[in-house]
């Protein structure tokens, strides 16, 4: 009788310990090719509207390798992230995070500093889009982080640099 109770408690355990752990997604690449949101025109407008990049970075790894670069763009008066020849580890419960810091480099700068959840990972691999609040404001909000929920831990970060807006001054005599 005890060896039977034993056994029912360790698969109890072994249960609970995988769905928390979720060890196959380690090995479980799910790859996204979303395309690059596109502007659409008016029937009575002559402006074309192009999509406008606000901000970009690039990827570096921290507790996971990650790669690739992340920019915000404004897309039919919307702002868009959107991660391009992204790559990172997979995991249980991993979001896309904007960050109030310049960069993200640990976990606790994403824990204190305050972030805005812009969703669960679409997929480790390939071009993604996640929509941007208005209400973000990019100057406080400048880097990306692939954050895992379940573990609290800070995948990799891109910190953003803010494109500057207006014309640009080519030459000057």
């Amino acid at each position: 009788m005890k060896k039977k109770i034993w056994i029912g408690s360790g698969l109890v355990v072994a249960a609970i310990a995988w769905y928390a752990f979720r060890p196959e997604l380690l090995f479980v690449n799910k790859s996204v090719s979303e395309s690059f949101p596109t502007a659409s025109v008016a029937a009575n407008s002559p402006d074309v509207s192009s999509p406008k990049e606000l901000a970009s970075g690039k990827f570096k790894g921290y507790a996971h390798e990650t790669q690739g670069n992340a920019g915000i763009y404004q897309v039919n008066g919307k702002r868009v992230l959107r991660l391009t020849d992204f790559k990172t580890s997979n995991g249980p419960d991993v979001h896309v995070y904007l960050v109030a810091a310049s960069d993200a480099k640990d976990d606790a700068t994403v824990k204190n500093v305050g972030f805005v959840d812009l969703g669960s990972m679409k997929g480790n691999m390939g071009d993604q889009n996640y929509e941007v609040p208005e209400s973000v404001d990019l100057n406080k909000y400048q880097a990306v982080t692939i954050w895992c929920a379940r573990f609290n831990v800070n995948f990799g970060a891109a910190p953003l640099k803010v494109m500057p807006s207006g014309p640009k001054q080519l030459a000057s005599g």
